[in-house]
């Protein structure tokens, strides 16, 4: 018995090393481990080097819904759902595996990360508690994050409709704007 006991909390140990490697913060770790919030402080120093940052978690629904946001957990949401339903993961498994899958996707089409492990994490949770579910894309096919309960019947996807601003971030203005500038320097120094 004492054996068994001390396999779980190996697991749980491991667990939380992985979450906060992926920057969980305190309160997910609290609530998916056993562990006591002494210990997973420790835990959290010896990983990060630093104390558990403080404040409190996202709780509304509506961050999801937005364009960027709606694209990057949809995808992190489907990786999650095929590991639970098509592969038989347990849920913390299938949620660290989707959420390095995510970050993998990200990474190979050379973007940021919109999603990070606390909202993934929150994202799960507002779909256990039925506050947000997918919706087909009518142009597409594709299953994307909505509010519970509104009408899909004619759900278009932000990314087969993207708002008239999408992708006009203060960064790449910025970008464009310096190859702007620099462009005209070089018309103006090589006109005679």
């Amino acid at each position: 018995m004492a054996d068994k006991s001390l396999v779980t909390e190996m697991r749980q140990v491991q667990m939380a090393i992985e979450l906060i490697e992926l920057g969980a913060r305190l309160q997910v770790l609290e609530t998916e481990t056993d562990l006591s919030r002494a210990r997973l402080i420790r835990l959290y120093k010896e990983v990060r080097g630093m104390s558990p940052p403080k404040g409190m978690l996202p709780f509304s629904t509506d961050w999801f819904i937005t364009w960027m946001p709606n694209v990057h957990s949809s995808l992190f949401y489907n990786i999650y759902l095929r590991l639970r339903q098509d592969h038989g993961c347990e849920r913390m498994t299938a949620f660290v595996k989707a959420f390095r899958l995510y970050l993998e996707q990200v990474e190979l089409d050379d973007a940021e990360p919109v999603l990070g492990l606390t909202r993934a994490w929150t994202l799960i949770r507002f779909f256990e508690s039925e506050m947000l579910e997918l919706n087909p894309c009518t142009s597409c096919g594709g299953y994307f994050v909505a509010h519970a309960h509104t009408p899909s019947h004619d759900f278009v996807c932000g990314i087969c409709q993207p708002p008239s601003r999408a992708g006009k971030t203060r960064k790449r203005l910025a970008a464009a704007k310096a190859v702007t500038s620099s462009e005209q320097s070089s018309a103006i120094a090589a006109s005679p």
